[in-house]
């Protein structure tokens, strides 16, 4: 993939001085930095993110993947990318730092570590017009959880992280008959599973299953077996269907949709269902299907229904409605991001005054004084960081025969 063309000039790291590392990864390292020479007092530090080339098998193609998404976005609850930069050994790039931390770390701070539904409705809206924005752009998020859910200093929320995001193409030969004909009509069989996932699903599932029904059946012991596992054939009239599928198994296992799970190839109502778990983590303080493993979590992101406390509401409807498993009947499914914006629990709500809001549920203290102390020791360099970080450890020191005088065998040790 060629390097994005970028309207800035390239990132000079010499001209560069880090003042702290804000987190570390498989790939690589973020770190809060600011230039030398046109902010020598560090007033408007940014996040620079260095990935190694050869860190992972992949890590190179992810980073410059997440550099070209990252420079077609601009909307105020997504970054920009503000530079890049690469080097032999590493790809470099900027964008916008976000002093509130993520809204995991957020949520810990709250009482009893859970919003209050008001808080909820507020992230929950500048969330989906994040979504509703790379859903125009046809590009599935595909790794919504509350860890890449930045705070701005404003208070306002940023997505972050898009190496694992998806650009859907459009389904060729599409013409007006594909805009109009029901598939429930013109009976067309339901999409074929790749054979790996197939399996897969099979070994998440129970051996002993009812057959493919949307109805609910009795087991022989009289438990209540799970709903189907196959979903109802792709609506044709709905936006996301004019989409080629991606069958790709990624994202975060609490956060996996259940068609991931099963293998059936996903669209952008992946990222509606990640919405419902973090909506459910918000209000509860926890994920509605977490297991004992990751096999016992898929297995009840396929077969059980979420559980709520006390009497059903706006917002616990709106999580249903969003966890259905069956993704042609979720919603937000048939159109998109209106459609949830219709629902009850965001009624009154003035979606295109949300960037105007001067008071979000939380704002980052301003106090930079850790940061003014550590501009004025000098801060560090980032690419002598990274090399004492790559430098293999210094061998214990053990002294040469030259240094003793007698010999002594192990036996008289």
């Amino acid at each position: 993939m060629d390097n994005p063309t970028l309207p800035f000039p390239p990132l000079n790291l010499d001209n560069l001085r880090a003042i702290k590392v804000l987190g570390k990864g498989a790939m690589g390292t973020v770190f809060l930095v600011h230039n030398t020479i046109t902010d020598p007092l560090s007033q408007s530090p940014f996040a620079l993110k260095v990935i190694d080339k050869f860190s992972k098998p992949d890590s190179d193609r992810r980073a410059r993947w997440e550099t070209t998404v990252l420079h077609r976005l601009h909307h105020p609850f997504l970054p920009t990318l503000l530079g890049f930069s690469e080097t032999p050994d590493m790809l470099s790039y900027a964008v916008p730092y976000c002093s509130g931390g993520d809204l995991n770390l957020l949520r810990y701070q709250q009482s009893d570590h859970v919003f209050s539904p008001s808080a909820i409705r507020f992230y929950l809206a500048e969330i989906i017009l994040a979504l509703e924005y790379l859903h125009t752009l046809g590009i599935a998020y595909r790794d919504l959880k509350p860890e890449n859910i930045l705070i701005q200093q404003s208070g306002h929320i940023t997505l972050t992280d898009f190496d694992l995001c998806k650009s859907l193409t459009l389904k060729k030969n599409l013409s007006s008959l594909d805009f109009n004909s029901d598939p429930e009509i013109d009976n067309i069989p339901p999409p074929t599973q790749p054979k790996k996932f197939r399996q897969f699903a099979k070994f998440v599932l129970p051996k002993k299953t009812c057959t493919y029904s949307r109805s609910t059946t009795m087991s022989k012991n009289g438990l209540r077996k799970a709903k189907s596992a196959r979903v109802s054939p792709v609506s044709r009239r709905n936006p996301s269907s004019f989409y080629e599928r991606s069958n790709s198994f990624v994202g975060t296992e609490e956060y996996v949709a259940p068609e991931v799970v099963r293998g059936e190839g996903h669209e952008f109502a992946v990222d509606w269902w990640a919405l419902g778990v973090l909506c459910y983590e918000m209000l509860y303080g926890m994920t509605p299907f977490k297991g004992k493993n990751k096999k016992e979590t898929f297995r009840r992101i396929l077969m059980i229904e979420p559980e709520f406390i006390g009497k059903r509401n706006a917002l616990t409807d709106l999580i249903g409605k969003l966890l259905e498993k069956d993704p042609t009947r979720r919603l937000g499914y048939r159109r998109g991001a209106s459609e949830i914006k219709e629902h009850e629990f965001f009624r009154g709500l003035k979606w295109d005054l949300l960037t105007e809001v001067v008071r979000p549920p939380f704002l980052p203290s301003k106090d930079g004084t850790e940061l003014t102390e550590e501009v004025k020791r000098g801060g560090f360099d980032v690419t002598e960081y990274l090399q004492k970080l790559k430098a293999p450890p210094s061998p214990l020191w053990s002294p040469s025969h030259d240094e003793w005088r007698n010999n002594v065998s192990l036996t008289e040790f």
